[in-house]
């Protein structure tokens, strides 16, 4: 009997140990309960919601996601690697997984996804899955150019409507105007790393034009994120911008 009580410890201790890093999760009250986020790494998170469990961009292997749900549904941004990650992918369970993605990353899908699962939506149509409410919102790279990192129409931002509270998850873009123009926004998840999105006076920017009520840096590979707090606070106090580690590799 010891002996199994200590190899259940040392099998717990390993899986918490596998992902002691990742930051704790955030709780914010909505109308139909609790919104959890779980950032896990770089531009990768999870949204749980009535029990139902959003990958944004999933990547990193399985490890990544130890103690965690399967997928309800997965959304992805654009096709590089560090949203787009067949192996993560196919190293989850996503037996129940609705797959909401652009054409560029459909096209890249292997052929044995499951396409009775799959939602693509191009810049600006909407769908509804899982009584959340989602509008793709375009992402790209300024000035445009056919030769730039993100084109305009390739990938997608996108807005879900959670519990009444609207969440925007930008992807790869730069300070564009159709981010600018964005109303009524809970929750942002806003990318800056050069050269590929913005830098942190750009992204600052951009969040004081369209004023979310909570902003996450995230994407933020080699960026001053405290510097875009500072900048964003000055620039609009009622703002929250909740800074969380986003690469716990790096420690």
């Amino acid at each position: 009997m010891k002996i199994k009580i200590i190899l259940t410890l040392l099998i717990t201790l390993g899986v918490l140990s596998s992902y002691a890093q990742r930051p704790e999760p955030d709780h914010v009250n909505t109308k139909g309960g609790e919104l959890t986020i779980q950032p896990i790494n770089h531009a990768t998170l999870v949204l749980s919601y009535q029990h139902k469990n959003i990958y944004v961009d999933p990547t990193g292997g399985i490890d990544a996601f130890k103690g965690i749900a399967a997928p309800d549904m997965i959304v992805i941004t654009d096709i590089h690697g560090d949203h787009f990650d067949p192996k993560t992918i196919d190293a989850i369970n996503t037996t129940h997984a609705v797959l909401l993605v652009p054409q560029a990353v459909a096209d890249k899908l292997p052929s044995t996804t499951d396409k009775t699962k799959l939602v693509i939506l191009k810049n600006g149509e909407t769908t509804s899955q899982l009584n959340i409410s989602i509008k793709a919102i375009p992402m790209y790279n300024l000035p445009e150019s056919p030769t730039a990192f993100h084109t305009k129409g390739r990938g997608n931002g996108y807005v879900l409507t959670i519990g009444g509270k609207n969440v925007y998850i930008s992807g790869d873009t730069a300070d564009i105007p159709e981010m600018r123009s964005l109303k009524n926004i809970d929750i942002a998840f806003v990318c800056m790393n050069l050269p590929y999105t913005m830098d942190v006076k750009t992204a600052a920017s951009g969040v004081l034009a369209f004023k979310p009520k909570v902003v996450y840096p995230y994407h933020y590979r080699g960026q001053d994120i405290n510097q875009f707090k500072i900048l964003v606070n000055a620039g609009d106090k009622s703002i929250d911008v909740r800074l969380r580690e986003w690469y716990p590799a790096a420690k």
